[in-house]
C-alpha cells in the first residue's frame, strides 16, 4: 500500500484535537474530509498519533541502567515515579527531571528517562497525574485527566520533587528539568516556582507568564519546532521578556520541524535530524550546569 500523504492541515487538526477544543469524533470527520475518505483517515491518524508498541531506544531490562518505580512526598500527598541510574555510577550526579506530554507517564517517557541516565544522569520521570490516581493505560483518557489538574499543586509537586532528587544519596544537589509539550511548559512553570531549579530544558513548551520572569534563576534551553504555530506565538514575548531581566537562555527553532519531533514512537511527525540535534544540545546543557 501507498504511504498516505499527510499534509499540515491534518497535523494541524491533530494539534487541535489534542491540545485545544477537538473531540474525538471531530477531528475524525475532518480527517476524513481532509483525507478524501474515512478509510484513509482510518490509515492516517495512527500515523500522526504515538504508538505505544514502537520499540523502545533503551530497554527495560537493559543492564546498563537501574531503574525503578518509586514514591515520595509531593506538594500534597504521595508522587509516584520512574527513577533511573546508570548501572556503573561512581560518585554523586547532577539530576533531571524527566516530564511527560499530555499522555502522562507512558513507556516512551520511560524510555526517554532511561535515556537520560545512560548520558550520566540520575534521572526521575514523575507522574504528574498522580494526584489523579496515576496515569491510566488509556492514554485518552489521560489526555482528558490533564484539564483537571490544579495549576499551583502541580507546580507545588514540581518543587517536591527536586526537594526528592536533591536527597537523594546518588544526587550531587544540582537538579535540571527537561519535558515535553505538555512537560516543556510544566519546566517554564517550574523555573518560575522554584529558585532550586539549575536548568530547565523545554521542547516545544508553553512560555511561562512573562510578569513571571523576574523570578526565573535557572539557565533556560527552550527548543521549538518551526511548523507549531499554536506554541511559537508566545516566543518572542517570552524571548524579549528574558532578554529585559537578563535571565541565562538559548532559544532554537527547528526549521521544518512539527511540534512533538522528539516523540519517535510518533511516525508523522518525528524527525530525527532535529531530535538527534536537540538531544545532543540538552545532554551537554545538562552536563554544563550540573556537573
Amino acid at each position: 500500500m501507498t504511504r498516505p500523504q499527510i499534509t499540515q492541515a491534518m497535523i494541524d487538526a491533530y494539534d487541535e484535537y489534542t491540545h485545544l477544543t477537538l473531540d474525538r469524533r471531530g477531528f475524525m470527520e475532518k480527517l476524513s474530509k481532509l483525507a478524501g475518505s474515512g478509510a484513509a483517515a482510518a490509515v492516517i491518524a495512527p500515523m500522526l498519533a504515538a504508538n505505544s508498541a514502537q520499540a523502545a531506544i533503551v530497554a527495560e531490562d537493559d543492564a546498563r541502567v537501574k531503574a525503578e518505580d518509586v514514591t515520595y512526598a509531593g506538594g500534597e500527598g504521595e508522587m509516584k515515579g520512574y527513577l533511573v541510574t546508570p548501572a556503573d555510577a561512581t560518585g554523586k550526579l547532577g539530576a533531571v527531571i524527566v516530564i511527560h506530554e499530555n499522555r502522562g507517564l507512558n513507556a516512551h517517557i520511560r524510555d526517554v528517562a532511561r535515556r537520560m541516565a545512560l548520558e550520566g544522569f540520575v534521572a526521575l520521570a514523575p507522574d504528574f497525574l498522580s494526584p489523579l490516581g496515576g496515569t491510566p493505560a488509556d492514554e485518552e483518557k489521560a489526555r482528558e485527566m490533564f484539564q483537571q489538574l490544579d495549576a499551583a499543586k502541580t507546580a507545588a509537586n514540581g518543587v517536591a520533587t527536586i526537594a526528592f532528587l536533591k536527597g537523594l544519596d546518588a544526587s550531587n544537589g544540582k537538579v535540571g528539568a527537561v519535558g515535553f509539550c505538555w512537560g516543556g511548559g510544566t519546566v517554564n512553570a517550574l523555573a518560575v516556582a522554584s529558585p532550586d531549579l539549575a536548568a530547565g530544558v523545554a521542547y516545544y513548551g508553553r512560555q511561562a507568564n512573562t510578569d513571571d520572569v523576574p523570578k526565573i534563576e535557572a539557565a533556560l534551553l527552550l527548543h521549538y519546532a518551526g511548523q507549531d504555530e499554536r506554541i511559537n506565538a508566545g516566543i518572542e514575548a517570552y524571548r524579549k521578556a528574558l532578554e529585559e531581566d537578563g535571565k541565562e537562555f538559548t532559544i532554537h527553532i527547528y526549521d521544518g520541524a512539527q511540534h512533538a519531533f522528539n516523540n519517535d514512537t510518533s511516525e508523522a511527525r518525528y524527525n530525527k535530524e532535529a531530535a538527534d540535534l536537540a538531544w545532543e544540545r540538552s545532554v551537554a546543557f545538562f552536563k554544563e550546569k550540573l556537573g
